[in-house]
């Protein structure tokens, strides 16, 4: 084969990209747009895309294609998503991709602010050719495609021109989101300066809200109730509501409405992609706070009840942390983090990316090249919180020094848990040793001992060592299992990492284990009397 040359898709390409698709992917790919010539033709001539080819110059053979589907307008815009790279197997190993990217990205580079690239982690080749095209990976997008199975996406993005420079400064965003938007900024070359708000409260659950789907004759009481309420945007997409009903309707894009008896207080715009089952909100509107929790819970409930989504999404503001505090309570988790992804009037804004699953989290197929491995654990490891045995969850509600967290707090700390089981006669630690953990008893019973002297027994339900643990003591009895026993256990390290991640639940736990030492220091006080 000679030297291919890469150009841009004419018509006549239209056939051949289609033998291309067919010949790579057989029967199973998910957009079948692209077994079709004509459709594929749209797509040359489209205004918003970009469609390169590799051609044999001796033969006329295509022997890869790629495409860029660039957004302009909205708030997306000045942004691309890079995608579709195909490259047939007989040229494979022979440079196409890259020659590939390096075209697409010598078409756009300078009319875009942000290219996106969505990498498959079971071909990890298209995020290592990303990354050596000076992509930094900024999110992992859990069970975001539907193959044959749900599959993990890598998500990267490289920043053209002046999108740094119009990027706004010092994001506030939640705990949670702080590991993640501090990796992401590093990879993009970008001083990690974000602003950890660990006060910020959900908005409220409103009450007596009646929710219905738009038709075109709620259309216009929508917009009046939009004029004035979206200049501080929390959320952000390629939609708006001003685009017109019928553009909305022929995107598959759809509202939620609230009414408060007879009066529209707000609603919700989102997309549904039925290829791969996912669901995207794109717009909020509302007249007050009390409006927001019901209409995001709203559109939960209809994703996974009526559209049967298994990955549903949200691009939210990285200077909006009630927004952020109030998906993660609906059980949405940061996933990726994209600095001056959006442009709103005179500047670009950083979003966090939140995402909510539905289906189980399977990682059996990934393979993460080295640059991606910080944030694909950081994210994996979030969403696992999710999926904890509902018996630690539960263990944890019912201690003392656990007091006061909510679900979803103990659903965190449950991440950082393990299950462990003893035999009759095992020693769990020894007087004197240093604390480096501390247990839960699920079932069986703990013997305590100081200096050889029976002191307590514990049993179900009962916490082990947590005092010394926490206060960083050496353990003063010795603890021997009297039966086989099950416990919870909790490392040290992994509690103190957890608090400096999340200081919400740190402050409450470190507050309980001091009024259960004074009470302790008050019980001794009265016996030496």
């Amino acid at each position: 084969m000679a030297e291919t040359i890469i150009r841009e898709a004419v018509s006549k390409d239209a056939e051949s990209i289609s033998e291309l698709f067919h010949e790579v992917y057989g029967e199973d790919y998910p957009y079948k747009k692209f077994y079709d010539p004509e459709q594929i033709r749209k797509l040359i001539y489209a205004d918003d895309t970009v469609m390169i080819v590799a051609e044999d110059p001796e033969s006329g053979r295509i022997y890869g294609t790629a495409s860029v589907l660039e957004e302009r307008g909205a708030y997306s815009d000045l942004t691309a998503e890079f995608g579709r790279l195909v490259v047939h197997p007989d040229a494979r190993g022979m440079g196409l991709g890259n020659r590939l990217m390096e075209g697409r990205v010598e078409h756009v580079k300078d009319r875009i602010h942000v290219g996106i690239v969505d990498a498959r982690i079971v071909h990890p080749r298209s995020t290592k050719i990303a990354v050596s095209h000076d992509f930094s990976v900024v999110g992992y997008l859990p069970s975001k495609i539907a193959n044959r199975n749900r599959e993990n996406v890598i998500l990267l993005a490289r920043h053209f021109g002046p999108a740094l420079e119009l990027r706004r400064n010092h994001p506030h965003i939640i705990p949670e989101a702080w590991q993640l938007a501090n990796q992401s900024m590093k990879n993009c070359g970008i001083h990690p300066y974000a602003i950890v708000d660990d006060t910020a409260s959900p908005y409220p659950a409103g009450e007596d809200l009646t929710m219905s789907t738009m038709t075109s004759d709620g259309y216009a009481d929508l917009l009046r109730i939009a004029r004035g309420r979206t200049r501080h945007r929390q959320v952000f997409g390629a939609l708006r509501l001003h685009y017109g009903v019928f553009k909305l309707q022929a995107t598959d894009s759809h509202y939620i409405l609230a009414r408060q008896g007879d009066v529209l207080v707000g609603a919700i715009g989102y997309t549904v992609d039925h290829v791969d089952k996912d669901a995207r909100i794109f717009e909020l509107i509302a007249l007050n706070d009390e409006v927001i929790y019901p209409l995001l819970s709203e559109f939960v409930r209809i994703a996974e009840n009526e559209l049967g989504s298994c990955y549903v999404d949200i691009n939210v503001s990285a200077y909006a942390p009630r927004m952020q505090r109030t998906l993660l309570e609906l059980g949405f988790l940061p996933a990726a983090y994209i600095p001056a992804m959006v442009f709103n009037e005179v500047e670009r804004l950083d979003i966090l990316k939140m995402v909510r699953i539905f289906v189980p989290l399977d990682t059996s197929q990934d393979i993460l090249i080295p640059e991606a491995e910080p944030v694909g654990d950081i994210v994996v490891r979030s969403f696992a919180s999710q999926t904890v045995p509902t018996q630690i969850i539960e263990a944890i509600s019912r201690q003392d020094i656990f007091n006061g967290l909510n679900l979803e707090q103990q659903r965190r700390l449950a991440s950082y848990c393990t299950v462990d089981r003893f035999k009759q006669g095992d020693v769990l630690f020894s007087e004197g040793d240093e604390s480096n953990a501390f247990y839960i008893i699920l079932d069986g019973t703990v013997e305590e001992m100081r200096s050889g002297t029976a002191r307590t027994h514990s049993s179900e339900g009962k916490t082990v060592a947590s005092i010394s643990t926490l206060s960083q003591s050496i353990h003063r009895t010795t603890s021997v299992a009297l039966t086989d026993i099950t416990l919870i256990t909790i490392q040290r390290n992994d509690f103190e990492s957890l608090s400096r991640l999340r200081p919400d639940i740190g402050t409450v736990i470190y507050r309980n284990l001091t009024h259960q030492l004074g009470d302790e220091l008050l019980n001794l006080s009265l016996l030496n009397r």
